[in-house]
C-alpha cells in the first residue's frame, strides 16, 4: 500500500478468474443489433447487412436491422421522436452490434454517424452501448480502403464497446452482388463469415461478464465521493 499512496483501497478491485464467471439467465440466443449507413434503393450497404444477418442467424443469433428511413438529424426532434426511441430501445436489447457503411469522402456517411450520434453514452442509469460486442464493416464504390472501419472503431471505443478484431471492407461493392442483392462467392465473402464467426464468439464470451468488465475504479471512487458530499449536505 506504500507503494500506491494515491489509491483508495477500499476502492479497488483485485481481479480473479472467480470474478469473470458470467451472471445471470444466458439460455437465449446472442442478441445483435445491425446499422447500415445508406438509404438508397440499391444500398450495398443494407445488402451487406442483411447477407450478414443471414450467417449471423445461421450461427443461431437474434437479428434485427434498424431502418435509418425518416430518422431525423440529431438535435432536430425531441428524444421521444418514435424512430429515436426504436433505435434507443434496440440499443438496450442488443448484446452485439453491427456498423456498415459506405465510405463517402474518405469518412462515414451522414446517415450512418446521424444513427450513433443517437445513441446517448447514457439514458439514466442505463448505458446503451457500453459492454456490447461490435463489428465494423464498410463498403467501397472503387478500390478497398480501411477509412471508415478505421473511423467505426474510434466511435465504437468512444461508446465503450468491444470492437472485435476482425473486420470487413468489400472493394467495387457494385461487381459483388447480384441483380437481386445477393453477394457472390468470393474471398470477400468467406472474409464475411469470418467476421460473423468471430462476433458471435466474442458475444457469447462476453455476455454476463460485461457489468464486471466494465465496473471501474476511477467510478466507483467518484460515486462513493458524490455519496458523502451527499450526506455531507444533509447535515
Amino acid at each position: 500500500m506504500d507503494k500506491l499512496p494515491n489509491i483508495d483501497f477500499e476502492r479497488l478491485d483485485l481481479p480473479t478468474p472467480a470474478k469473470l464467471e458470467p451472471v445471470g439467465s444466458l439460455d437465449h440466443p446472442p442478441r445483435i443489433l445491425m446499422l447500415y449507413g445508406s438509404l438508397r434503393e440499391r444500398s450495398f450497404s443494407r445488402f451487406l447487412t442483411y447477407e450478414a444477418a443471414r450467417i449471423l442467424e445461421h450461427f443461431g443469433a437474434e437479428v434485427k436491422i434498424f431502418d435509418p428511413m425518416e430518422l431525423p438529424m440529431v438535435g432536430s426532434v425531441p428524444e421521444t421522436h418514435p424512430k429515436v426511441v426504436e433505435l434507443r430501445e434496440l440499443c438496450l436489447w442488443s448484446e452485439g452490434q453491427v456498423w456498415c457503411s459506405p465510405e463517402r469522402h474518405g469518412a462515414v456517411t451522414a446517415v450512418m454517424k446521424n444513427q450513433i450520434d443517437w445513441i446517448p453514452l447514457e439514458q439514466g442509469a442505463v448505458r446503451p452501448s457500453q459492454g456490447r460486442t461490435l463489428a465494423v464493416m464498410q463498403v467501397c464504390g472503387g478500390s478497398q480502403s480501411f477509412n471508415v472501419v478505421n473511423t467505426l472503431r474510434l466511435l465504437g471505443r468512444w461508446m465503450r464497446m468491444f470492437t472485435i478484431p476482425n473486420q470487413s471492407s468489400v472493394p467495387m461493392a457494385y461487381k459483388e452482388f447480384d441483380d437481386a442483392g445477393r453477394m457472390r462467392p468470393s474471398a470477400y465473402y468467406d472474409r464475411l463469415v469470418d467476421v460473423m464467426e468471430e462476433l458471435v464468439k466474442f458475444t457469447l464470451l462476453l455476455r454476463g461478464r460485461t457489468d464486471y468488465l466494465t465496473d471501474r475504479y476511477s467510478e466507483r471512487s467518484e460515486r462513493a465521493r458524490k455519496a458523502i458530499d451527499r450526506q455531507i449536505g444533509k447535515l
